[in-house]
């Protein structure tokens, strides 16, 4: 098993409801209040060891911030997750009338989704505990992810997806040469399952069950870009897509992670929420004033997003209530609208989860959560040539012959000269 020695900054896991602590082992639920456990660091010891001209000088990888993170003390697997682009997006900017908007963009990763960043953490940890199978529950990107990392790194890998995901991913993962085990059902009864076959397979790193403590640090990574690409400083406000909610919690931990080591000067970021109709029990429970986030069946096209019983759902209120953000629900047919605005005014590309993404940030600048002079990043966080069953047949514009003639009668109409 691994041990403190072997991860230089890491304390122990910790029960985020009654703050027991625990040892480094793969664990993911306190003994005692069955609260979720979180992985504890030594930040003074950190803090007096990082800076930004270390990190700098990292690779160009999420492991740049390994000392923020529980890396092994060898047999890291890094096929080049993280580090992905922040690029402005004025005309997007201009239509919706801010004047500062950023893409956090998660395409250049090497299965096309923020997933690797928590696999390749998960799956880092998994191999120093000596196990040899891959495993989760996903709903597209982590299995493609999963499968990449585990056949990077000799792993066996097993993967369970629900019957009707897009086939974009599915191939996506099939590809790498592990099992890919089809589920009749929704992602939370292969959840359910898989979380039943933790106890069955001693040898399998379910890597956001069993792992999961350690597959949620790499979510974070995402605000430590943001903050270091934006010159060491954090923007006014961040909107991310809503599944089981992770991702949006641990980059409100990134922020202030930098903020309590001395990176940034202040972690103070208004974090917003975005969910697709067919499947918002977060956006739902914020709207009533709820505590808690009561189950839904999933019927949305965001398909990455269809998790109707999401584990970190009460920790995302908590967060943008405290922060002063929203969670907010697209209509379905806005996420297709999302899509084709940010490919018609930015030239990117993005899957379901980018387009439910950019309609709330629609619906917060309308309804004027978001300010125009409020430094905006959003989150994309996979491409659309995972989910192209989404926009439904394509045709080009015309079919023509070769001639010129026949182009110019086309294209002068609609195409300055």
């Amino acid at each position: 098993m691994l041990s403190n020695h072997h991860v230089k900054y890491v304390i122990g896991l910790r029960c985020k409801e009654c703050g027991s602590d625990y040892p480094i082992a793969p664990q993911h639920v306190c003994e005692l209040c069955f609260g979720p456990l979180e992985v504890f660091y030594d930040y003074d010891a950190i803090a007096a060891e990082v800076s930004r001209e270390t990190i700098a000088e990292g690779p160009q990888t999420l492991w740049r911030y390994g000392t923020l993170l529980p890396k092994p003390s060898e047999g890291v697997i890094d096929i080049g997750a993280g580090w992905g682009k922040l690029r402005p997006a004025p005309r997007l900017a201009a239509e919706l009338g801010l004047r500062k908007l950023w893409l956090k963009s998660e395409a250049g990763n090497p299965t096309h989704s923020f997933k690797d960043r928590v696999v390749t953490v998960a799956l880092s940890v998994a191999r120093s505990f000596g196990y040899r199978v891959a495993a989760c529950a996903s709903t597209g990107n982590l299995a493609n992810a999963v499968a990449a990392h585990a056949a990077a790194s000799g792993m066996e890998s097993v993967v369970f997806i629900p019957h009707d995901l897009e086939a974009g991913k599915v191939a996506g993962t099939v590809v790498y040469g592990g099992k890919v085990l089809a589920v009749r059902g929704s992602y939370d009864e292969v959840n359910r399952l898989c979380a039943e076959l933790v106890a069955e397979t001693e040898d399998w790193a379910f890597v956001n069950v069993n792992l999961r403590p350690f597959y949620s640090e790499g979510s974070k990574t995402v605000g430590f870009e943001i903050a270091e690409q934006l010159g060491w400083r954090a923007p006014d406000v961040v909107v991310a897509p809503v599944a089981s909610g992770s991702l949006l919690t641990k980059v409100a931990k990134g922020f202030r992670e930098f903020q309590r080591t001395g990176l940034i000067d202040s972690a103070d970021v208004t974090i917003h929420g975005a969910q697709a109709a067919g499947c918002s029990p977060v956006a739902n429970a914020f709207a009533a004033g709820a505590e808690d986030v009561q189950p839904v069946k999933p019927n949305t096209v965001a398909k990455s997003l269809a998790i109707g019983d999401p584990a970190d759902g009460y920790y995302v209120l908590k967060e943008v209530r405290e922060n002063g953000g929203r969670v907010v629900a697209v209509p379905e047919e806005d996420v297709v609208a999302g899509i084709r605005l940010l490919a018609r005014t930015e030239g990117l590309f993005t899957e379901t989860a980018g387009g439910v993404t950019v309609s709330a940030l629609e619906s917060l600048v309308r309804e004027g959560a978001i300010g125009p002079d409020d430094e905006t990043v959003i989150l994309i966080t996979g491409i659309g040539l995972k989910t192209l069953e989404a926009l439904g047949p394509q045709e080009p514009t015309a079919l023509i012959d070769a001639d010129v003639e026949a182009a110019q009668a086309i294209v002068t109409g609609g195409v300055s000269q």
